[in-house]
């Protein structure tokens, strides 16, 4: 119950206590017009949100950081009586998210339309909604409301950056050791036939064999002859810096911009997410085969694999990645090398000054692997010291190194020998 309620209630009860004591009849007569107040304005608002529905609809569910989310929202008055306002209000947790909009009058059996836009700041999943629909009676003694729980969720991919050139060690184009694994997928390498199993694709069918022995043949594939991309990322919470940020505030003609400069948080969880996402697509539209490992929140471990859609798993497991692991660098190779065909690029992508980074690396290199390593200088973002002396000794290793410092053109860093 409202103040305004509250108050009206109060002159109802004096009025009447007036009324009773003085005997004058204009007393009875203002207790009747608030009584007549209070009731008219409950029915009001007790009928003015029946019948008025409203729908959301995102135009997409996924998108990455920096574009621009587009929400059609529709609001239908479906009832005899119109509405003499309407507010929608977005309660979405989607940082920037412009969804609430207040409508003065709506008409009986009419609605209303329209775009709500904004910008992506931040990675992760976001719920879009809840979305409360609130109004009225005329004299707003009792306001309603009416939630609407979340229907869909958005998931923002981080930021990918445009890489010029990548260290691409010798000897992993085509022509290197042939991986005696069955794929799924089809390549030049055939390793046999077996019998039909419901979901294969009718392209990988043996139209020979089948007519010679009466029953569907499906052919079985190998891996290229090329060594796989690994992408090991630094997820562990001891060593993450960071420094206090602000998203500057944004106007609606940013809405409308073609380039639009996005800016990273000054947190080595972010530039070390946005480094492994970009380094992913790059080899990937190289049609390279690529994997990821990290231990963040969980163990996350993508078997490598070429294309888009290997692209989108990598980009949902680091939407998601929080710098919150115990497992330390040198912890996650040791678990997982084991696994890693020989010949393979293994990157790796850290924020750690200790000397377990050196030791990683050597322990892949006599593994018969090629390491490459990412630096995310933590002394910029106000974090330990110590990726410069780490730098010199990989490169005393002949480790191909690059080097990512707070404020440097992300793009750039990764493109030039560090």
């Amino acid at each position: 119950m409202t103040v305004g309620a509250r108050i009206v209630i109060i002159l109802l009860l004096v009025s009447v206590v007036a009324g009773v004591v003085s005997g004058v009849s204009i007393y009875f007569r203002l207790a009747y017009i608030w009584a007549v107040l209070l009731v008219v304005s409950w029915l009001w608002s007790w009928q003015i949100l029946r019948g008025v529905l409203l729908v959301r609809k995102p135009r997409a569910t996924r998108a990455q950081v920096g574009h621009i989310l587009e929400e059609k929202i529709e609001l239908d008055n479906t009832g005899r009586l119109p509405r003499l306002w309407l507010a929608v209000r977005d309660r979405s947790s989607l940082p920037d998210s412009a969804g609430s909009r207040l409508f003065p009058l709506v008409e009986s059996r009419r609605g209303r339309t329209y775009l709500s836009r904004a910008r992506l700041l931040q990675r992760g999943v976001y719920p879009l909604g809840p979305t409360s629909l609130e109004s009225g009676d005329p004299f707003g003694l009792f306001p309603v409301e009416r939630v609407y729980p979340a229907g869909d969720t958005l998931l923002v991919y981080p930021l990918l950056v445009d890489i010029d050139d990548f260290p691409n060690p010798a000897g992993i184009l085509p022509g290197g050791e042939a991986l005696r694994r069955r794929t799924p997928q089809v390549t030049p390498n055939a390793a046999g036939i077996r019998e039909y199993a419901p979901g294969d694709s009718l392209n990988r069918i043996h139209w020979v064999s089948t007519a010679r022995r009466n029953r569907l043949m499906t052919k079985e594939f190998e891996l290229d002859p090329q060594a796989e991309i690994w992408i090991f990322l630094d997820a562990t919470e001891t060593g993450q810096a960071s420094l206090p940020f602000i998203w500057p505030k944004r106007s609606k003609e940013d809405l409308w911009k073609h380039k639009f400069e996005f800016t990273l948080p000054p947190s080595t969880e972010e530039y070390g997410v946005s480094a492994a996402a970009s380094i992913a697509r790059y080899f990937l539209r190289q049609d390279r085969s690529v994997g990821f490992v990290s231990s963040g929140q969980t163990l996350a471990m993508i078997p490598p694999d070429r294309g888009g859609r290997q692209l989108g798993k990598i980009l949902e497991s680091l939407a998601l990645l929080r710098g919150e692991g115990t497992l330390p660098i040198w912890g996650l190779i040791d678990i997982q090398a084991q696994h890693l065909a020989r010949g393979s690029t293994v990157i790796l992508i850290t924020h750690s000054v200790e000397q377990d980074v050196v030791i990683a690396t050597d322990f892949l290199a006599r593994r018969g692997l090629r390491p490459i390593v990412v630096l995310i200088d933590a002394a910029s973002f106000n974090g330990p010291a110590g990726s410069d002396d780490l730098a010199v000794a990989l490169k005393s290793m002949r480790v191909p190194i690059r080097m990512v410092r707070r404020d440097d053109d992300l793009g750039n860093a990764l493109s030039i020998d560090g």
